[in-house]
């Protein structure tokens, strides 16, 4: 039997061929499909909220409608602010998705969410039941867990370095997409 210094590779600086036992194993099979039906789900599930606002697709308002909504919110423009945030749910989501420029794909979801969450559903509380914050937390974490472990060997990002995920990407995501949500809501 291999002794679990021989099992894991190494995270930290040490000698070549020396290995941690700290360090985690190699993703297996099972993790990338696993990553691969949760980067599906959830973005084409915003691919599909995001065609809603644009286009009126899957029973959505449309652009027209969407950027009445925003204006009466107090985003001007409106109709701006609509395919602002139908670009960013349907490009974040398509990424998402494809595991095509994660960390990017993952700032644009967890940018429209924060939004979201403060104009929108924040005063409500936690539970979606009560129209409350919790399906965007969900989808913002998603989005940026994603990005901090990567989008599996099953991604096109797989091509990439940044396609391992890791902190760096972890950082983008989130700050990104904090920024992009500050410009939206100081407008």
């Amino acid at each position: 039997m291999r002794s679990p210094s021989a099992l894991y590779p190494l995270v930290s600086a040490r000698g070549p061929g020396e290995r941690s036992p700290l360090a985690s194993p190699p993703r297996s099979a099972a993790a990338d499909v696993g990553l691969l039906l949760l980067r599906l789900t959830v973005g084409l599930l915003m691919a599909g909220h995001g065609s809603q606002k644009l286009f009126g697709l899957f029973g959505g308002p449309g652009l027209t409608e969407t950027g009445k909504q925003l204006a009466a919110m107090g985003y001007r423009p409106g109709k701006v602010y609509a395919v602002i945030g139908g670009l960013s749910e349907l490009s974040g989501g398509l990424g998402l998705a494809l595991g095509l420029l994660t960390p990017l794909a993952a700032a644009a979801l967890v940018g429209v969410m924060i939004n979201a969450m403060v104009t929108v559903t924040a005063a409500n509380g936690v539970w979606v039941s009560d129209n409350g914050v919790e399906y965007n937390i969900v989808i913002a974490m998603v989005a940026l867990t994603v990005a901090a472990v990567g989008p599996g060997r099953l991604a096109v990002d797989r091509l990439f370095r940044w396609g391992e995920g890791g902190w760096t990407e972890a950082a983008v995501a989130l700050v990104l997409g904090g920024v992009g949500a500050a410009l939206a809501l100081s407008l």
